[in-house]
C-alpha cells in the first residue's frame, strides 16, 4: 500500500451535518476498499483564493491515507462526481 495524502474542500453554505456526513461517506469510500486512514483533520473554514461553482469560502479536510491505487482512483471518481465538493487534490508521498 502506498501513502498519500489527500486534501478537499466542502461548500460552505451547506449545514454542519451535512458537512460532517459527506466527509464520513468519503471516509468509508476509503475504508470499505480497506485503506487505512493514518489521520483525518478538520483545518476549518477558510476564504478561497478565487470563486469556485459560485462559492466564495470552503471547509477545508486533510486525509493521510495508506491505501491501494485503486481506492485512490474511487475516492477521485466520486469527488468529481459531488457537488458538495468544490475542489480535492491527492498527493502521493515518497517512500
Amino acid at each position: 500500500m502506498n501513502k498519500y495524502e489527500i486534501v478537499f474542500i466542502i461548500k460552505a453554505d451547506l449545514e454542519e451535518s451535512v458537512i460532517k456526513d459527506t466527509v464520513k461517506s468519503f471516509e468509508n469510500v476509503l475504508t470499505d476498499m480497506d485503506a487505512k486512514i493514518v489521520n483525518s483533520k478538520e483545518m476549518g473554514q477558510k476564504k478561497l483564493a478565487y470563486p469556485i461553482k459560485d462559492s466564495i469560502r470552503g471547509y477545508y479536510y486533510l486525509l493521510n491515507v495508506e491505501a491501494t491505487p485503486k481506492a485512490i482512483k474511487e475516492f477521485d471518481r466520486k469527488a468529481l462526481i459531488d457537488e458538495k465538493i468544490l475542489r480535492h487534490l491527492i498527493v502521493k508521498e515518497e517512500e
